[in-house]
């Protein structure tokens, strides 16, 4: 898969800004997803080679589709972006936070999957990666591998409908060739929550595995869930 073009969304920091320095210093075009036009000119020029800035806000149709009119060719899309929200349980959130989190996490994966799909099926080797959570394994969440506290109900419950849409559109895409695949990236020292924030998880080492799920062989899987050491995570 030499010379690949990737857009990866939320690129303009942490895991996607690693990801998307990852693809370029492996000699890919990488669009440099961003809702803010200066920090993804700024993310781009500090990430290198031909990493180009976009302006994408997944959750708004019309930056969509103006982001499609300026990737002529695309064959990888990574859709990164997401947000978490606050530590509270189901019970103590309000239905407008699981609104806004599901329009980046679920939502925003749709809008912006279905608007670049004719371009993936022009491409000889299409691949779309989720990156998703451990979080959002129900396999997981109801085993020993997590308190059972409920905790960040809206952020972890968008993750387990993200890795429901892999699986559907991993059966949907295969007479296409597209192979659509989850990522579980770990905790990670970034500003996605104050958890996540304390941590001492390095993002790039997330990045690497989501660049493996990039640049996967024609043999490789689709419709699996990851962790970022390449081991299968359980639904």
């Amino acid at each position: 898969m030499d010379n690949s073009i990737a857009l990866v969304t939320g690129a303009n920091k942490g895991i996607g800004k690693e990801i998307a320095r990852r693809l370029a210093d492996a000699g890919h075009t990488v669009y440099v997803g961003s809702r803010d036009a200066a920090r993804g000119e700024r993310a781009a020029e500090e990430i290198g080679g031909d990493a180009r800035p976009l302006v994408l806000d997944v959750t708004d149709a019309a930056s969509v589709a103006e982001a499609v009119r300026q990737v002529a060719a695309l064959d990888i899309l990574v859709n990164n972006a997401g947000i978490s929200g606050e530590n509270r349980t189901p019970e103590r959130e309000d239905t407008d936070a699981f609104r806004r989190i599901y329009e980046t996490n679920v939502f925003g994966v749709v809008t912006t999957t279905n608007a670049f799909l004719p371009s993936l099926r022009r491409s000889e080797h299409p691949r779309i990666v989720n990156i998703s959570s451990g979080t959002g394994s129900l396999t997981w969440s109801t085993g020993p591998e997590f308190p059972h506290q409920g905790t960040y109900a809206a952020y972890r419950s968008s993750k387990a409908a993200l890795n429901a849409l892999t699986v559907f559109y991993a059966h949907a895409l295969a007479d296409d060739g597209i192979k659509v695949n989850a990522l579980a990236p770990g905790l990670r020292r970034t500003d996605l929550n104050a958890t996540a924030a304390a941590s001492d998880g390095d993002p790039a080492e997330a990045a690497a595995g989501a660049v493996r799920l990039a640049l996967l062989p024609e043999d490789g899987p689709s419709g699996e869930f990851f962790s970022w050491d390449g081991t299968s995570v359980p639904w």
